[in-house]
Order: C-alpha cells, then sequence, then structure tokens
C-alpha cells in the first residue's frame, strides 16, 4: 500500500484573491415556451431565486442585460424565439476566504489536497471565485484567469461543506474522474443493513473516508451506527432546499466511534466513517442522536435546522438588485470543527491501494496525540 509521506516538506500553493471578482455572465436561449413574455417577466420567472422582481427592474434599467447583442434598457420588451439573452453580474466582493492549498499526494491522475475551513469547493452564492476550483485553475495556467478559460485544469470529484477541513481529492484525466466519482456513487449506493454486511462486500469498496468531529456532550456509547435516512426541504437562503433529517429521504449510513470524553467541556471528540456521501451527512447524523457539531450555526438535536420558516420569503435586495444574504443559518456557514482526516482507496489507473492522511487540527487531537507531536 502506498501512502502519502508525513515527514517530507508540505507542498502549498494558491494565490490571493483579487479585491473584485470578474462578475458573471449568463447565457440563455428563448424557447418557443418563453416566446411573447417580456423581458421582465422571463428574468422573475426563470431567476426568481436570484432577484426579486424589484431587483431584475433595477438590472434591466442598469443595462446589464443585452437581446442579440443589444443592451436593452426596457423591461416590457417582447421576447421571440431564439434571441440570444445575456445577464451580466457585475464584479463584486466576495467575504473573506483562505486560499493556500498544501498537497497531500499528487500523480499524473490525481491530487489530494488539505482543505481549509472556510474556502468553498464549487462556485456557488456569493463565493464565484474565492473557490478550489478556481486556485486548481490557476495553478495549471500559472496566472489569475476567469473560470470560463477552457486550459485543461484538475477538478474535484467531490465536495466538502465550506466550514469543513481535510482531504479533497481531485481528478487530472477524465478516466481518473469517472473512476473516482463511481467510487463515491458505488459507497452510497452499497448501503445496506450493517448486520448484513458480508466481508467480501466490504472488500469491493473502493474508497473509504474518515473524519475527526468534536460534538456537544458526552456520547455515552463507544460505538454508534447511525442509518437515518436524508432528504431535502424548503428553507430560505438556499435555492434547493435544506438537506435534514427525514424518514422519507434516501438511505445514509455513518459509523461513530468515540476517541475521548472531555467530562468537564461536556464534548466528545469522535471519529466518523461514512459509507454514503450525502450532503452535509455527518452534520446531520451527529445532530440526530442527539450531539451536534460543537459550534454548528446550523443543525440541532434531530438532525433539523435551528428555525424552519420556509413559507417566509425577504423581498429586500442587495445593491446588485440580488438578494440580500439570508439572516438565518446556510449550510455554508463556519464554526465547527470537522476534519476529512483519512482516505484509503484504490488507485484509479493502477488499483494500488493508496492511503492519504491530512494532519489534525490541534483541537481535533487525543490528549495522547498532542504530547506525541509535542515530546
Amino acid at each position: 500500500m502506498s501512502s502519502s509521506s508525513p515527514t517530507r516538506q508540505p507542498q502549498t500553493f494558491g494565490l490571493p484573491w483579487p479585491d473584485l471578482n470578474h462578475g458573471l455572465l449568463y447565457n440563455d436561449v428563448v424557447r418557443a415556451s418563453d416566446s411573447e413574455l417580456t423581458l421582465i417577466e422571463f428574468y422573475s420567472s426563470k431567476y426568481k431565486n436570484s432577484a426579486p422582481l424589484q431587483g431584475w427592474l433595477q438590472r434591466i434599467r442598469n443595462g446589464q442585460i443585452t437581446v442579440d447583442g443589444e443592451v436593452v434598457r426596457d423591461p416590457s420588451t417582447i421576447l421571440r424565439v431564439g434571441s440570444e439573452l445575456v445577464y451580466h453580474r457585475l464584479p463584486w466582493r466576495e467575504p473573506d476566504a483562505p486560499y493556500l492549498l498544501e498537497v497531500l499526494y499528487e500523480d499524473d491522475d490525481m491530487i489530494a489536497l488539505n482543505k481549509p475551513s472556510g474556502l468553498q469547493v464549487l462556485p456557488g452564492g456569493l463565493f464565484q471565485q474565492r473557490t478550489v476550483l478556481t486556485q486548481l485553475l490557476w495553478r495549471a495556467t500559472n496566472k489569475i484567469s476567469p473560470l470560463s478559460c477552457q486550459e485543461p485544469h484538475p477538478v474535484p470529484v467531490h465536495r466538502l461543506g465550506r466550514g469543513t477541513s481535510g482531504i479533497l481529492l481531485c481528478a487530472k484525466t477524465k478516466h481518473a474522474k469517472t473512476q473516482l466519482a463511481a467510487y463515491f456513487a458505488d459507497g452510497t449506493s452499497n448501503i445496506g443493513d450493517d448486520s448484513n454486511t458480508s466481508m467480501e462486500v466490504r472488500a469491493l469498496r473502493k474508497i473509504s473516508k474518515i473524519y475527526r468531529a468534536l460534538v456537544t456532550g458526552i456520547l455515552c456509547e463507544d460505538k454508534v451506527i447511525v442509518k437515518q435516512p436524508i432528504g431535502v426541504v424548503r428553507y430560505p437562503g438556499v435555492a434547493k432546499g435544506l438537506y435534514v433529517a427525514s424518514p422519507t429521504g434516501k438511505p445514509a449510513l455513518s459509523k461513530v466511534e468515540v476517541l475521548e470524553r472531555e467530562i468537564h467541556k461536556n464534548q466528545t471528540l469522535v471519529q466518523v466513517e461514512i459509507q454514503s456521501g450525502r450532503p452535509h451527512q455527518i452534520r446531520i447524523h451527529l445532530s440526530y442522536i442527539g450531539h451536534p457539531l460543537l459550534g454548528d450555526p446550523l443543525y440541532v438535536l434531530g438532525g433539523q435546522p435551528k428555525c424552519l420558516d420556509s413559507d417566509f420569503v425577504d423581498e429586500s435586495f442587495a445593491d446588485d438588485g440580488g438578494f440580500l444574504r439570508p439572516t438565518k443559518p446556510v449550510p455554508g456557514d463556519c464554526g465547527y470543527n470537522l476534519h476529512a482526516h483519512q482516505v484509503i482507496l484504490s488507485h484509479p489507473s493502477s488499483n494500488e491501494e493508496i492511503k492519504v492522511t491530512a494532519p489534525l487540527p490541534a483541537i481535533l487531537r487525543t490528549q495522547q496525540e498532542t504530547e506525541e507531536l509535542t515530546s
């Protein structure tokens, strides 16, 4: 088995973020079903999660939309089939985010990074430039380029929450991307009753992911298997809905093991192995069993959000016409301690077993691990 060496000099890369990003272009072609709509009807219905009606009126009157290459400021303009629409979202300053990434393992097929907490993996919401994907592109091109640049570059094959640190696997070839994505998909599709899981089935698994987490309260059992399904509910500020514990959701499996109990702090250090990879699975499962991640601003007991008022919609908007940042907690908010510590996988080309380990943050080390590092 090959493993990333903990003794080598760490290799890091990353360019500081510019003050403003490049803005964004959204392209559309008018379909037959949308012909005869006005410009404002098209955008306020198709992109209602981007801005309220008054926000889209502001963007149109500001000259941010072109129809067949011409700026159109009249919101009542009638659209015709085949017309090309472009909305230009103006550059903006994204929230602060770290930019340095550590390389844990790299070869011709893949690269494993140590992602810092606070850095988003893929573009979304307020973070369109300040992402891991952008830094991978800039590393490949050796310059600051817009994400629309077509230069080949490594791409992440799975996600880590913005507040989660640790191992992020990225593919450097189409073959590696296909294989690694299949590993994650197979792990999720093969969830079953653990008591009926044979050693043969376990041996067929191509990837194993182990996390460290700090949870509130004292977990009494040394080991817990959580099989709570995870589904989606409507939630303000999250366009596609919020993932929560739900009896009608999709299967999910987490194996939790206690590493250290800190009675005086009323907190427990745990290790979590996940076979499935549902969004925010560990946060949801640990809160579901009554032990939310310490500092988690979103999930509370039962695997539910702190506040769930799905019918509330705030129609106020920011300077660029878009919705203001949600006042309620959203999944990308940080504050918790969750770290993707170890990944064991079959190499996408050679099938050799690869073990990658990301150094633990001090707060997620056991007392013995801390003593060994300082001795």
